[in-house]
């Protein structure tokens, strides 16, 4: 080896043990045939590199390449020396290990093998998970629905929008999101469902609230009227002396809950009065003499 082993090592002469050992390392693991296959030219350069660390990595031997007593090849011993890349008792040991740093040359292939898994994980990493936002009605919401979603790759996917579906609520399609990295396994595609306003329904929980506007004539007298409800109207009766504010309750026509089971509707009523005068109305109200006033409570707190 004709070159000096401090500049094939990269290091100045007054360089330390440690010093030597970790431009050592760092060098063998860049050029290691195992990570450079079929690179002739990164193999030779491991085996100068391993050459120059063999002898000074070798105090003893350090000392005479500076006293002069040894050249760079380590006096007349053949190169296959510095490799033990011969045959014999040798012959089990890596062409690529030398004899002054076999316990870190073990090291370094730890690192590498260590290296080489960590970079085959790495080959297979899960995709990206893909954010998209759906607006669907109240009643898609609270009874269900399937919409189509069009995705990132611009195709499309018919998303089940599952009864009971709350606002803000996220559904997660699994595998749907971006591409895995070589064999790894794709993301998800994550659904943040957004629920329109509904014009007379609202909800509370798993319970559907609406107020139910009644004439005069339905809340002294009482009746039986229709109610819409998230699955269609039924029939609700409305009992005498009914008053805006009475609050009554249709069980099971809230949303669907996980179980199984369903939330209530809340029906409050309000008294409406006819949009036109009505003159018989107005008779019949200048006629009523009853003494009540329904607004004592807060006089008396006055």
């Amino acid at each position: 080896m004709a070159n000096n082993p401090y500049d094939v090592l990269g290091v100045k002469p007054d360089a330390t043990q440690d010093e030597i050992r970790a431009a050592y390392r760092k060098l063998a693991k860049e050029l290691h045939p195992d990570l450079n296959p079929g690179d002739r030219e990164a193999e030779e350069k491991f085996k100068t590199v391993s050459a120059a660390y063999d002898l000074l990595g070798d105090a003893e031997k350090r000392a005479r390449f500076d006293r002069g007593e040894i050249d760079a090849t380590g006096a007349e011993r053949p190169r296959e020396h510095y490799y033990r890349n011969f045959h014999g008792a040798g012959a089990q040991e890596s062409p690529y290990s030398s004899a002054a740093g076999s316990a870190d040359f073990e090291d370094i292939l730890s690192e590498l093998f260590a290296a080489q898994r960590g970079a085959r994980a790495q080959s297979r990493l899960r995709g990206q998970d893909v954010l998209y936002h759906l607006p669907v009605t109240f009643l898609e919401a609270v009874n269900g629905a399937t919409k189509r979603v069009t995705l990132a790759d611009g195709s499309t996917l018919d998303v089940r929008i599952p009864p009971g579906t709350q606002e803000a609520q996220v559904l997660r399609l699994r595998g749907k999101g971006s591409a895995g990295v070589g064999d790894g396994p794709s993301g998800d595609a994550l659904v943040t469902i957004t629920v329109e306003a509904h014009p007379f329904f609202t909800r509370k929980g798993d319970d559907i609230e609406i107020d139910l506007p009644i004439t005069l004539r339905e809340a002294v007298l009482g009746t039986t009227v229709s109610v819409p409800t998230p699955t269609g109207p039924v029939r609700m009766t409305v009992p005498k002396n009914a008053n805006t504010g009475t609050r009554l309750r249709l069980r099971g026509k809230g949303a669907a809950r996980a179980d199984g089971t369903h939330g209530d509707e809340y029906v409050t009523l309000k008294i409406v009065l006819p949009e036109r005068p009505d003159p018989e109305l107005e008779k019949f109200a200048a006629g009523w003499s009853a003494e009540w006033n329904p607004r004592r409570h807060l006089e008396d707190a006055a």
